[in-house]
């Protein structure tokens, strides 16, 4: 038997055959046209996904209306004008190999007005509560005009050459807003009972099977809860799903939430794989159509696992096909080390999009930029000497191999992955390591020369005479100048995480940052009573919101006791520290051990031994300038192009 003999076989989603079940779920990456019409940065994208073999894509959300639009760069199927340019990208994902849908939605009051230019809509006049505008009830009329619109989006999609349409009906948008008593307070024919606050979707499934006829797929995207109160849960769902089906639906996805519980539509590292699951296998015992599950399903393994055990009938899989379009081919060939797996970081997704920009991948900095990056053989090959082995030189030195060049990497420690193999100790950032193990394969496979326990130093260069020296020697811990930061019971959290050493007891950690909160929440969890002093308001403001969430969560449930806007003036011989709050002098203490994680700073030692001995020096990552995960793998990838 094949280890994915599941993954890998074809299904059938009523009109359609797909030919393997990696789905690539709908995930927003902002880079359409402002008037919803496809880019060539959009269309290569989803075409680096059909050429890495994944059998159906679906795209992100496809607004109906102009009204519905949640983001200012995201398709749009409202105007025949728009139909050219997304046509063109079907042609190229059907040439590649794949099926692809187009994800239809209106987001209902779940979007802003300076998005749209006027007042949200929504059911009825209940702003949500994340985004807070105060919509504009539909009429009746209106509600009838956009099950038209619907239809009309999805003929649009047959005309560009969609194999079919996922109506997004769930996550809070319009659709979802009118199935569920939590935002539906109409008292008309599409409100009260459970059959009328149906009708909306049940009606627009019927247009658009009128429409398009019974050659064009229909899915639909459904909350298997919403997880608020009020709002529908698995039972609701069950019922919801059996008039789907009679209304016409060819396969049904079953998520989570609503923008309220935004947490669990993009899950974080916190939750579990395929955490979801257990939602499609209770839908599966109610219909006979196909049913897909989401959430959190970054390995193919356990994609297969799910399908074998009859939880789900396929895997849908976003953020996977991010870090890593070409899984399914690197999957079917018995090439799983070669696969990058998402790590649910949230840095580039997310994060990103939600400050205005296009998506991208902390791990796979091609992601979206399919257009503008490629691996091009170097005109001149190098002999290259890469210093130090984090994310950021691994990564250089992977780019480099690719091209052609002859690569030496030099690692002072007996390991790759440097202060990021750090950040992998505390709870749920484990999977940080499997990024590490892949960097480490890929050096191998490309020949890369890989010197362990081996500093690069100026005499190695001025003996080798290496034609290009990579700098990417990281960056050290920095503590403050405050009185008694040398004594014994005074340690790092960097060498605590990397187990040169144990603390236990009463631990103060001073800063409250990414590498304070995530040490405290490692201690705490190791049956520490533990104290965070930070001079800032806040602590963890750079952690992204949905993995904050957590990390603030655990602190609650493991009693860490904050101090924000407290300034540490000494560490006192009676482990006591002395703080300031405002003009207020405190002791806080004593403590068992302080633990110190108030910054980083680049380590500059050997870029001023080189500037004299070394023909060409590039800095990347830390060394160059300081920043997170994503900023270092991106720094080492790109300027590794352009040696």
């Amino acid at each position: 038997m094949a280890v994915l003999e599941q993954m890998s076989s074809p299904i059938t989603l009523g009109p359609i055959e797909v030919k393997n079940k990696f789905i690539v779920s709908a995930m927003v990456m902002n880079c359409c046209n402002e008037d919803g019409t496809a880019t060539e940065k959009f269309i290569a994208y989803h075409e680096e996904k059909a050429k890495g073999g994944w059998g159906l894509i679906v795209t992100e959300d496809y607004a109906v209306d102009p009204t519905g639009r949640t983001y200012q760069y995201i398709p749009g199927l409202w105007a025949d004008y728009q139909i050219p340019s997304h046509k063109e990208l079907t042609r190229r994902v059907h040439m590649a190999g794949a099926k692809i849908y187009a994800q239809i939605y209106h987001g209902g009051r779940q979007t802003e007005e300076w998005i749209i230019g006027e007042p949200v809509w929504a059911p009825s006049p209940i702003p949500c509560p994340e985004k807070k505008a105060l919509p504009h009830e539909m009429t009746t009329q209106e509600v009838d005009e956009m099950i038209e619109k619907f239809g009309d989006a999805a003929l649009r999609a047959k005309k560009a050459g969609f194999d079919g349409v996922q109506i997004h009906g769930a996550h809070g948008y319009l659709v979802c807003e009118f199935a569920s008593s939590y935002s539906n307070k109409r008292t008309d024919k599409y409100g009260g009972n459970l059959v009328n606050r149906m009708r909306f979707p049940v009606e627009i499934v019927k247009n658009i099977r009128k429409k398009c006829g019974a050659d064009f797929a229909i899915d639909y995207k459904i909350s298997g809860e919403e997880r608020v109160k009020g709002g529908t849960n698995i039972e609701d769902t069950k019922a919801m799903a059996i008039m789907l089906e009679a209304a016409g639906i060819d396969s049904l996805n079953v998520s989570v939430a609503v923008y309220e519980s935004w947490y669990m539509q993009v899950p974080p590292s916190v939750m579990g794989h395929g955490w979801l699951a257990n939602y499609a296998e209770e839908i599966k015992k109610v219909v006979h159509i196909p049913v897909t599950t989401v959430g959190r399903i970054n390995d193919p393994l356990v994609a297969e696992g799910i399908i074998r055990s009859g939880k789900a009938d396929a895997c849908y899989m976003g953020r996977a096909s991010l870090a890593d379009p070409h899984m399914p081919e690197k999957a079917m060939d018995g090439r799983f080390e070669d696969i990058i797996q998402c790590m649910a970081c949230l840095q580039g997704c997310t994060s990103k999009i939600d400050i205005g920009f296009h998506g991208q991948c902390t791990l796979n900095p091609r992601t979206v930029r399919e257009d503008e990056i490629k691996i091009i053989p170097a005109a001149v090959k190098k002999n290259i000497y890469v210093a130090g082995g984090g994310p950021a030189g691994a990564e250089a030195a992977i780019v480099l191999a690719q091209r052609g060049h002859q690569v030496t990497l030099f690692e002072k420690e007996d390991r790759l992955g440097g202060m990021y193999a750090v950040a992998a100790v505390p709870p749920w950032k484990g999977e940080i390591a499997s990024f590490i193990a892949w960097q480490r394969t890929q050096l191998e496979k490309l020949g890369v020369v890989i010197k362990y326990h081996t500093e690069l130093t100026k005499d190695i260069v001025s003996r080798d005479k290496p034609d290009t020296v990579v700098v990417a020697t990281g960056s050290h811990p920095f503590v403050p100048p405050f009185p008694g930061k040398d004594q014994s019971f005074v340690v790092s959290a960097v060498d605590l995480l990397r187990g040169k050493l144990q603390v236990n007891g009463n631990i103060a950690v001073i800063g409250g940052g990414l590498v304070g909160g995530e040490t405290a929440n490692f201690l705490a969890t190791h049956d520490s009573q533990v104290a965070i002093i930070e001079m800032l308001p806040e602590i963890v403001g750079e952690e992204p919101g949905n993995m904050r969430r957590f990390l603030m969560k655990s602190f609650d449930e493991y009693n860490v006791d904050i101090y924000t806007g407290t300034a540490v003036q000494s560490i006192n011989e009676d482990k006591t520290i002395t703080v300031k709050q405002g003009k207020e002098e405190k002791i806080l203490g004593p403590f068992d051990a302080v633990v110190t994680a108030v910054g980083m700073r680049a380590n500059t030692e050997l870029k001023d031994a080189l500037e004299s001995a070394a023909k060409e020096v590039v800095y990347v990552g830390d060394a160059s300038k300081p920043g997170n995960a994503l900023d270092a793998i991106e720094d080492g990838y790109m300027k590794a192009l352009n040696i």
